[in-house]
């Protein structure tokens, strides 16, 4: 099935209790599946389509201040649109789950895939300082998987988790293990998980009172200062990443999602040349695997940022290494896809 069909299988069977959202290409069958497979009548989770973008992340904050396990789903300028809410989410310390399947920009652009919402995703999209963990998947198998590991992350750490995947892995089509059914939570064990929910004052309890709201700038300091530690805590314990013909490389290659799949196959090209080359594949985008990367800075003698942008990751890259080696970025941009071959030629060009 595409990638996106497996988001939604997955949502269902990982016992997700609503999908608020709107179309947009290339992301579209993700809603489309969901009314397909009618969830409400199996599981009684709730899908529907908001008036709007705005609405579809505020009805998320709703849903995900009650302690249900909700979602939404989108495209670039989508995703541009829900930011407010999203700091809103975080500011709130709210676990939710955000799929951004990306497209070519800036404005409307093109509808072909992109990965140029990087920055937008682990800089903070929205207003104020917060964090997403972000997950980026180079498979369908992945994109299935990352919806139970996203949930799982995102009420962990009470923060909201976004899954960063492009057009190509939305549209494309693979074999997938789909997860078995996990029955949603009933109303007890939501009380039980989340006793910061807004559930009502069962059992006499105090009420909760959820908001990001503090007219206090000294509590919104320490509000400020309790989340930065979180987000260091995040930064130890969840950094995830793929290593391939590393071991002995002269050279590295760092990509992520769509991008990392054509750099594997440069990979097998360039040591076919008797090019010892690797590939480094960051999973999770935030926190970055800057550590992993500083570590082969002594290693090779150069590392190639491979993007579908005109330049965001390698910054990142750039400053795990900290100029103990050269490294440069290579892209295409508007929706244009590279090939091996461009990618090794310019390898050989900036590097050699």
């Amino acid at each position: 099935m595409k990638g996106n069909e497996a988001i939604a299988h997955a949502a269902i069977r990982y016992g997700a209790d609503g999908y608020f959202g709107y179309p947009i290409t290339p992301q579209s069958e993700i809603l489309e599946t969901l009314m397909a497979e009618m969830p409400w009548e199996k599981t009684g989770m709730v899908v529907l389509q908001a008036e709007s973008e705005v609405a579809a992340i505020n009805m998320v904050y709703g849903g995900a201040g009650t302690g249900k396990r909700v979602m939404t789903s989108s495209s670039s300028p989508g995703v541009s649109l829900k930011q407010e809410g999203i700091s809103y989410i975080a500011g709130a310390e709210l676990p939710c789950l955000i799929v951004n399947v990306m497209r070519g920009g800036p404005g409307l652009g093109t509808i072909q895939p992109s990965q140029a919402d990087y920055f937008q995703t682990v800089k903070g999209g929205g207003h104020g300082d917060y964090r997403l963990i972000t997950l980026a998947p180079s498979s369908v198998q992945e994109m299935a998987d990352f919806v139970g590991l996203g949930f799982e992350l995102a009420f962990k750490y009470r923060n909201p988790a976004i899954i960063l995947a492009d057009g190509i892995i939305g549209q494309m089509m693979e074999k997938v293990v789909l997860p078995p059914f996990h029955p949603r939570r009933t109303e007890e064990e939501i009380i039980a998980q989340c006793p910061w929910a807004a559930q009502g004052k069962k059992g006499g309890r105090r009420p909760n009172v959820i908001t990001s709201l503090e007219l206090d700038p000294g509590k919104m300091e320490e509000n400020n200062i309790r989340f930065q530690a979180k987000y260091k805590k995040i930064e130890r314990n969840e950094v995830r990443y793929e290593e391939f013909r590393c071991e002995d490389a002269d050279y590295l290659l760092i990509a992520f999602g769509s991008s990392a799949r054509i750099c594997q196959k440069v990979v097998e090209v360039a040591r076919e040349e008797g090019i010892k080359l690797g590939l480094l594949r960051p999973i999770t985008l935030w926190p970055f695997p800057s550590e992993a990367i500083a570590a082969y800075a002594d290693k090779v003698k150069g590392m190639l940022s491979v993007e579908l942008n005109a330049g965001q990751m390698v910054e990142d890259v750039r400053l795990a290494v900290n100029g103990k080696v050269k490294v440069e970025h290579f892209g295409r941009l508007g929706g244009i896809v590279f090939t091996p071959d461009e990618v090794l030629n310019a390898l050989k060009e900036k590097l050699f």
